[in-house]
């Protein structure tokens, strides 16, 4: 069985995280990814790399995880020599992704303008914090100044005086994301165009675009939402309530299941058919949620989700990593898999989550050493013969 992405051939000149996650999903989805990396390799080869507990023979949890299914070859950029072979590999490819800051690309003469002379079917993408253009485009942005710029932190929490960043960085994640959405729509436009094109991936663009509806609402009313907590502007009760050994969460969006959960609760006040319909029930949240965070605290997370569930009523358990990475839907979809080190150990990461009902394979190759496959690459993609390989290794050119 071929993945989706078979025989889609990419170059990864990605760091940290926004890049490195887009590429891995499109590695994930077997496109065949060449990390092109600097001969000292990529920084993010140092992030835990010596914490005995996120780390796995020298490589840390962020490398290992996000670098799964690349092939590594390391080239000096900065020579002449580095980026003419550079320029050789990217008549070979599909796409060139990459995470450098504004004008990085340009400056290293590795953005579209230039790679385009040497593969008009090449497809560039570069993801920075606030796109390629505009009055603030050359800020310096990480994940937490695209969440916070991006407004999501205005609304998180529950307090408006205490911003509090989402758990998971999904400034970072986002653009990876999106990223993915728009190499893919860059490379089916292609087939009719013959052409390829830059995409231009703003990580505060991605931000604004996830508010969605709360955005529309905000033009339309001219009101700034403020954080609830986890609570909701318009559905009640709708919220996390602790139990015995834990948090769950209801998530009451009908009348109807709000009939239903009235016999699980068996609260006398909550028969008043006032409550029947939205509007009552909003009009006392208040007094809803603080009745049922008294009632859950009765008994345990198990007792309460089996009545809940038996009752047609969306719910969960608020899950820490150890449960959800145990779970068993999770586990069934193949959701928590083995990944390996080039030396032979393995550990466990989330798996992929696109699944394909005839072009699905989750296989995982490992991470790998820097240049660990440029003698396979310069190889296979420019016909180099080993004379040549080793004279540009031992210029320093590649390793």
């Amino acid at each position: 069985m071929s993945k989706p992405l078979a025989g889609l051939k990419i170059i990864d000149l990605t760091h940290m995280l926004s890049g490195p996650y887009g590429a891995m999903i499109l590695s994930d989805m077997g496109a065949d990814t060449i990390k092109v990396e600097p001969i000292k390799g990529e920084g993010t080869r140092k992030l835990l790399a010596t914490d005995p507990k996120n780390s796995l023979d020298g490589f840390g949890a962020y490398y290992i995880t996000l670098n799964r299914n690349k092939r590594s070859v390391a080239i000096d950029l900065k020579t002449d020599e580095g980026k003419e072979l550079f320029y050789q590999l990217t008549a070979e490819v599909d796409v060139v992704i990459n995470n450098f800051g504004p004008g990085v690309p340009k400056r290293l003469g590795i953005d579209y303008d230039t790679l385009v002379k040497h593969n008009p079917r090449i497809i560039t993408c570069s993801i920075t914090g606030f796109g390629e253009d505009g009055p603030g485009h050359k800020r310096p942005a990480f994940d937490q100044v695209a969440q916070a710029f991006g407004g999501g932190m205005s609304i998180t929490g529950t307090d408006p005086n205490t911003p509090i960043r989402a758990g998971i960085p999904i400034g970072d994640l986002g653009g990876g994301m999106f990223s993915v959405m728009g190499i893919l729509g860059a490379v089916v436009e292609r087939f009719s165009s013959g052409k390829g094109q830059h995409v231009d991936i703003s990580m505060l663009d991605c931000q604004v675009s996830m508010l969605n509806y709360m955005a529309t609402m905000h033009l339309l009313s001219g009101e700034d939402p403020y954080p609830i907590g986890n609570g909701h502007f318009v559905h009640v009760p709708y919220n996390s309530y602790p139990t015995q050994d834990g948090h769950i969460i209801l998530a009451v969006i009908t009348d109807n299941f709000w009939q239903n959960l009235k016999p699980v609760v068996n609260v006398e006040a909550f028969n008043d058919p006032k409550y029947d319909g939205q509007p009552g029930r909003f009009a006392d949240k208040a007094f809803i949620d603080n009745t049922l965070t008294e009632l859950f605290k009765t008994n345990t997370n198990k007792f309460w989700l089996d009545q809940l569930e038996a009752a047609r009523i969306p719910c969960a358990p608020v899950n820490k990593f150890s449960d959800v990475l145990n779970d068993s839907q999770v586990l069934h979809r193949n959701m928590v898999v083995d990944i390996h080190h080039p030396d032979g150990k393995s550990t466990k990461a989330p798996g992929n989550p696109i699944k394909m009902s005839r072009s699905h394979e989750d296989t995982f190759s490992a991470a790998p050493h820097i240049g660990q496959h440029t003698e396979e690459v310069l190889t296979d993609l420019l016909d180099l013969s080993a004379e040549q390989i080793e004279k540009l290794r031992n210029s320093g050119i590649v390793k």
